[in-house]
């Protein structure tokens, strides 16, 4: 990565004052896939240590044309204009062929972006399903060592396979259309299972009685659903674009960011999730470090040979690594 080049103290000390330069290429840091990149990132978060307590991460998906960009601004205006410090790391789909994406999102909420209290970040999938990037977990990090008290983790939006967000945030706010039936038929079990709030937006004019009629059935939907901790889910109609039931969403946020704190919920969510950070960086060690051995890469040629030819992946695997180790 080109640019300044800072000691890893100077960056962390940089980022821990909020000063957008150093947030803006700490968060490049961590997107870049270099290896001399990857030594500095680690060097940094060596400096910064474990981030601050005291944020809340919010994650917003939906169905593609759902709203999630006017939404995240119209949140993110009123939490910036009442003092609160609000990032928004807005996640775009990249081509499966060429890897690059529109990253378009800061221009659609041109508004927040130009609040001195809000920081958007518009970032690349990179291919990675669920509707996250592969450095989410690490920006959100430097985001909190940057004094954000809400993190906005807004998802790619490309179908409803979109969970693996949960992994990532202390609650998901899943966004709908007023379509009625259509729209309840078009949400995936699992993203509805996961969902902590639900929010039918676009519920202004001509589509209020379709919003309320879908906001219904949504709600039967979820009693389908059992929750091990008891939260009761609830289904707000907005409009985003209006302004209206925006008042009432917020309130059911700040009722589910107290429930969450004060139950102990949210502790539990970010201990499994570091336990999924450990096991995930624990198996890219093993790849890279697996990449790096030739012997071993001797082995994986071998078996991928034998497996091209017919062979079982697991049995060719076991063949291989049986020879080398012979």
């Amino acid at each position: 990565m080109n640019g300044p080049v800072w000691t890893a103290p100077e960056w962390a000390e940089g980022i821990r004052r909020g000063d957008r330069a150093f947030v803006g290429r700490a968060l490049s840091l961590v997107e870049s896939h270099l290896p001399g990149d990857k030594e500095r990132a680690a060097a940094l978060f060596d400096c910064l240590g474990p981030p601050p307590q005291g944020s809340f991460r919010l994650g917003i998906t939906g169905n593609p044309g759902a709203g999630k960009s006017t939404l995240t601004e119209a949140l993110g205006l009123r939490w910036a204009e009442s003092g609160v410090k609000v990032a928004v790391l807005a996640v775009d789909p990249s081509s499966s062929k060429h890897h690059g994406s529109i990253l378009g999102d800061k221009t659609r909420m041109e508004g927040l972006s130009r609040h001195p209290n809000a920081f958007i970040r518009p970032t690349a999938s990179g291919g990675q399903m669920g509707g996250v990037a592969a450095s989410t977990r690490e920006a959100i990090q430097i985001l909190e060592h940057a004094g954000y008290q809400r993190i906005v983790l807004e998802t790619v939006g490309v179908g409803q396979n979109e969970t693996d967000a949960i992994n990532y945030v202390d609650g998901l706010l899943l966004l709908a259309l007023p379509n009625a039936g259509d729209e309840v038929q078009g949400i995936k079990r699992g993203i509805m299972e996961c969902a902590d709030l639900v929010a039918v937006n676009k519920c202004d004019g001509a589509f209020a009685a379709a919003g309320q009629q879908a906001a219904q059935q949504l709600s039967q939907s979820l009693g389908w659903f059992s929750r091990s901790d008891q939260w009761i889910v609830p289904v707000l109609q907005v409009s985003a674009l209006e302004g209206h039931g925006l008042d009432k969403l917020m309130e059911a946020l700040d009722r589910f960011e107290r429930w969450t704190r004060g139950t102990g919920e949210m502790d539990l969510r970010r201990a499994a999730q570091r336990e999924l950070e450990w096991k995930s960086g624990w198996d890219a060690h093993l790849r890279a470090w697996a990449s790096a051995d030739p012997g071993i890469q001797e082995a994986y040629r071998e078996a991928a040979a034998a497996f091209a030819a017919g062979q079982g992946a697991a049995a060719a695997l076991a063949a291989a690594f049986r020879n080398k180790n012979n």
